[in-house]
């Protein structure tokens, strides 16, 4: 699957940059051999997936041994991490990129529909699930974006996305090293990283690119790109216009999920309108479930792409699906009918939050938050932010205690980014009838409450 690896596009000595350290196609191959010796045989293991050489040897490895990886956010909390650890049956490792070993040879029996990737993504409730991803599958989906954004190995693709997210892992170290394109990724995703990285490529979520358009000379040295991307939320207009007026470019936008990975995108050289996320990639079918005469409803596809279920939950894979075999993505789309140009409008259920670039449910905040033995009830948001794309807010009934506790008591339990950015306090959380907390009257402003 990892085409560069092979010898296919040559080799050079930055071809892979990570954090201002760089390695050769050779000296990255040697150091996932030797990872891919030390588990041979392993049921999976688990990647503390810092931005480091030593985190891409560590999932390359575990790909050449064919042993499923599970990446670890660097910042989970003791209870997400065990949570993971315990759910995947993964056994921690690390990599070290001084160690040298010849690549194995393909294990017997191994087939491109073996689970490569093990990603972990919140539901609305309870703990995060293990989405399982075969190879057939990622390679399905870097095919079709290579063809869809002319990606080949005369590019250098820039970002500096999370690698334990389809985004920073899949698409941005598993696509170079399939299209043989050089790969630099900034550590931090900086507007100044950014410029000075002088790609032809470019990978960023709305929150990256609403700071480099807040910086109009690091925005300016992007304009010798040939090709900017956003995505894992929706771009807002205003960032789209000012990143066309600094750059000379129209971001492409594109769609998908942990479950389907990305499914509908934009083309280069194609007409790009703000708001919208292009058209299905090849070999992908969509459609829209809307109610008779409605213009929107939710989007549900199929394809090479999709999950091959959620890791030990069988019940949860069913629910995931239609009778007649779509997947349910939760989100509500329109299809202009001229051209097929499909616009995400917002998700079936206000539970999933998208802030910076993450999906976060609101039902893991809520049960991080109710362990704490001064709160008797919580309701999560997130509510619009013109930088993050939403900001998480938590409405809380509790005594004796402040906002700032609270969220130290999140970051520490879960991943940093899961902390809200503001709590208020609130007399009672609004539920119905049978007992489910009313959230659409504290998104209208109705249970204001106090920060504190």
């Amino acid at each position: 699957m990892l085409t560069a690896l092979d010898g296919t596009y040559g080799d050079r000595a930055d071809a892979i940059g990570v954090a201002g350290r760089t390695a050769s196609y050779e000296e990255l191959l040697g150091a996932a051999g030797a990872v891919a010796a030390d588990i041979a045989g392993a049921p999976a293991v688990a990647v503390t997936a810092t931005a480091s050489l030593e985190t891409v040897a560590a999932v390359v490895g575990a790909l050449l041994a064919g042993v499923p990886c599970v990446p670890l956010p660097p910042d989970a909390g003791p209870a997400e991490r065990d949570h993971i650890l315990r759910d995947s049956g993964a056994v921690a490792i690390e990599a070290d990129f001084a160690r040298r070993a010849a690549p194995p040879t393909a294990a017997p029996g191994a087939s491109p529909q073996d689970p490569a990737l093990i990603l972990y993504t919140s539901g609305t409730t309870g703990p995060p699930k293990g989405v399982v991803l075969a190879a057939d599958a990622l390679a399905a989906d870097l095919d079709a974006l290579a063809e869809a954004w002319q990606w080949s190995a005369e590019d250098t693709l820039v970002h500096g996305l999370p690698l334990f997210h389809v985004h920073g892992l899949v698409l941005g170290v598993l696509g170079a090293l399939r299209t043989g394109s050089r790969l630099v990724h900034t550590g931090r995703p900086t507007p100044q990283a950014y410029a000075a990285a002088g790609g032809s490529l470019y990978f960023g979520v709305p929150t990256v690119w609403s700071r480099v358009a807040a910086d109009p000379a690091s925005a300016a040295a992007l304009s010798g790109a040939r090709l900017l991307v956003s995505g894992s939320a929706p771009l807002p207009a205003p960032v789209f216009r000012d990143l066309e007026r600094l750059t000379g470019h129209r971001p492409v936008e594109r769609y998908g999920m942990t479950e389907t990975l990305i499914t509908v995108s934009g083309r280069a050289g194609g007409e790009v309108r703000p708001g919208t996320v292009g058209t299905p990639l090849p070999g992908i079918r969509t459609r829209i479930a809307a109610e008779p005469g409605a213009e929107i409803g939710e989007l549900q596809l199929t394809g090479p792409t999709l999950f091959s279920g959620y890791l030990g939950r069988p019940e949860a894979t069913a629910a995931a699906y239609t009778e007649d075999g779509w997947f349910r993505t939760g989100d509500i789309a329109a299809v202009d009918e001229s051209d097929g140009v499909h616009r995400i409008v917002g998700r079936a259920s206000i539970d999933m939050i998208k802030s910076g670039g993450y999906r976060i449910g609101a039902g893991e905040i809520e049960n991080a938050l109710l362990d704490h033995p001064k709160v008797s009830e919580a309701a999560v948001v997130g509510v619009p932010d013109a930088d993050l794309g939403q900001r998480i807010v938590a409405f809380v009934v509790a005594e004796g205690v402040t906002g700032a506790e609270l969220t130290d008591f999140v970051a520490a339990h879960l991943s940093v980014h899961k902390r809200p950015r503001e709590v208020r306090f609130v007399a009672s959380v609004p539920r119905n009838a049978m007992g489910k907390p009313q959230k659409k009257l504290l998104l209208d402003g109705h249970f204001g409450g106090e920060a504190r």
